[in-house]
C-alpha cells in the first residue's frame, strides 16, 4: 500500500493594496488549475481537494477573494463584483500565470467567467461546480434573494441573515442526504471570517450587487460558444439556490461537456460527494492542453 502526501504552501502577495493570501499545492513548473471559492468560504473549502489530487502533475492555486478568508484589503476597497475579478486578474498577472484552468463554484463562478471574457487565450478548460450561469439555473429562492434592494426597508436585514452561524450552516446542509458527511468545522470557520471587521458590510455589499452578474449571462454563454473550451460541470441537485437546470444548461452553449449531476448532493457538493467528484476532475486534466 503507498500514499501520496500533498504539500500545500500558504502565501500572500501584494495585488494593488490588497493582500491576497492563498493556497498552492503541486510541482512550480506544472500547469495550472486556478481554484475560485464560494459564498460564504474561502481556499480553505479546496484542502481536502487539493490532498484528493495530490499525485496529479497539476500546479493548484486556490486564492482568498477580497472580503473573504485571510486576504486584507485596504479600507476604501469597493465591494463589487467587477472589483473582485479586478484584483483576481491582477493576482494572475503577479503569479505570471498566463494558462490555467478555471474551477469556479457559487461566487466563483461570475468572477472566473469574468476572467474567462477579459483573457479568453489563457484559459485551457473549465470545471463548473454548483456555478450559475444560466437563468433557468435560478431557485426560486435565489430570484427572490437578487431581486432585494438595499433602498427598501427590510431588504438588508434579510440579507444579513444569511451572514449568521445558523444561515452558514443551512447553506451547507440545505438538500443534503446525509448531514454526518459533513464536518461542522467547515460552516464554524467561515462564520468566523465573516465576523471579522467590516466583513459582513463587504458581503452586504457583493450580496445588493449578484444581480450585476444576471446581466453577464449573455456574455459569457457566448464565450463558452466561441472558445470551445473543455467543460467538466458537477453539481449537488440538492442546491437550494442553483438548481440542476442550470447545470444541464451548460450543454446548450458547450454541448461536449460531461455533466454529473449528484443525488443527495448539496450547494457545497465536494463536502459529501469528493470521493466521486475528484477521480472526474483528475480524468477532465489529464485530458487538457
Amino acid at each position: 500500500m503507498s500514499a501520496v502526501a500533498v504539500e500545500v504552501r500558504h502565501h500572500t502577495v501584494d495585488v494593488d493594496g490588497v493582500r491576497v493570501a492563498y493556497r498552492e499545492s503541486g510541482p512550480a513548473d506544472g500547469p495550472v488549475l486556478l481554484l475560485l471559492h464560494g459564498f460564504p468560504t474561502a481556499s480553505h473549502q479546496f484542502t481536502r481537494l487539493m490532498d484528493a489530487l495530490g499525485d496529479t502533475p497539476w500546479r493548484l492555486i486556490a486564492p482568498d477573494h477580497p472580503g473573504f478568508g485571510r486576504t486584507e484589503t485596504p479600507d476604501d476597497f469597493t465591494y463589487t463584483f467587477d472589483r473582485l475579478a479586478d484584483t483576481l486578474e491582477n493576482f494572475t498577472d503577479a503569479l505570471g500565470l498566463d494558462r490555467y484552468a478555471l474551477y469556479v463554484f457559487d461566487f466563483g463562478a461570475p468572477i472566473g467567467l469574468r476572467l474567462a471574457t477579459r483573457r479568453p487565450d489563457r484559459v485551457t478548460g473549465l470545471i463548473v461546480q454548483n456555478g450559475n450561469a444560466y437563468e433557468e439555473g435560478m431557485s426560486d429562492m435565489a430570484r427572490e434573494f437578487t431581486a432585494l434592494r438595499r433602498d427598501v426597508p427590510g431588504n438588508e436585514e434579510q440579507v444579513r441573515g444569511l451572514f449568521t452561524l445558523d444561515g452558514t450552516r443551512f447553506q451547507y446542509e440545505a438538500g443534503v442526504a446525509d448531514t454526518s458527511l459533513i464536518s461542522p468545522d467547515s460552516w464554524t470557520l467561515d462564520a468566523h471570517y465573516l465576523g471579522l471587521p467590516g466583513r459582513a458590510d463587504a458581503q452586504a455589499d457583493l450580496a445588493f450587487d449578484y444581480a450585476s452578474n444576471l446581466r453577464r449571462y449573455p456574455e459569457w454563454q457566448a464565450w463558452l460558444r466561441s472558445s470551445g473550451v473543455p467543460v467538466l460541470v458537477v453539481w449537488g441537485a440538492g442546491d437550494p439556490f442553483f438548481t440542476p437546470a442550470g447545470a444541464k444548461a451548460y450543454l446548450r452553449d458547450a454541448p461536449n461537456a460531461a455533466v454529473h449531476v449528484f443525488d443527495g448532493a448539496g450547494h457545497f457538493a465536494l463536502e459529501t460527494h469528493l470521493a466521486a467528484i475528484a477521480p472526474l476532475i483528475s480524468t477532465f486534466l489529464t485530458t487538457l492542453p
